[in-house]
């Protein structure tokens, strides 16, 4: 895959998830934060990224880089993906149906942020398994990962695109 340029695109940034972790000490304990961030342009690019720091705005900062270096692109079709499609990632498993017109996201969490983020505007959605926020993102983008346009999977058939 073609590495994406992330400054050529308008990338908007969402927190999906913040969590305080505590190490304890000899002083007593010493916080650190933890923030999972997804970003995308609405018109099938999404990467998502695990930032950690000891300030808030440090590992905001961090995800986002991270993100940006983790884009890639989803083909989407009159607003939903073309069929459905399974990701795993741990024990979070995410299933993506495609939506006629009108129906909107039915996603929660992490999920609902990385569909808003790629730009599709009608898809039915279920996490199974774990609600961790770290395995529900990264399966739905390994969800997204599978899709492939249906010129490209005409092309690898043999055939031409309907």
């Amino acid at each position: 895959m073609d590495k994406i340029d992330a400054n050529a695109l308008e990338l908007k940034d969402k927190l999906v998830y913040l969590n305080r972790v505590a190490k304890v000490v000899k002083g007593g304990k010493r916080f650190s934060f933890n923030a999972i961030v997804v970003v995308g342009d609405g018109k099938g690019h999404v990467g998502a990224g695990l930032g950690k720091a000891n300030e808030v705005p440090e590992a905001i900062r961090k995800a986002i880089e991270q993100a940006k270096k983790s884009l890639f692109f989803v083909p989407v079709k009159d607003g939903t993906i073309p069929y459905e499609v399974t990701g795993i990632y741990g024990a979070g498993r995410v299933f993506l149906r495609p939506a006629s017109a009108g129906t909107g996201i039915i996603a929660g969490g992490g999920v609902r942020a990385v569909i808003e983020a790629s730009g599709i505007s009608n898809v039915l959605t279920k996490s199974l398994g774990t609600s961790n926020p770290h395995n529900v993102v990264k399966a739905t983008l390994e969800a997204l990962r599978q899709i492939k346009s249906p010129e490209s999977m005409a092309e690898l058939r043999g055939k031409r695109a309907q």
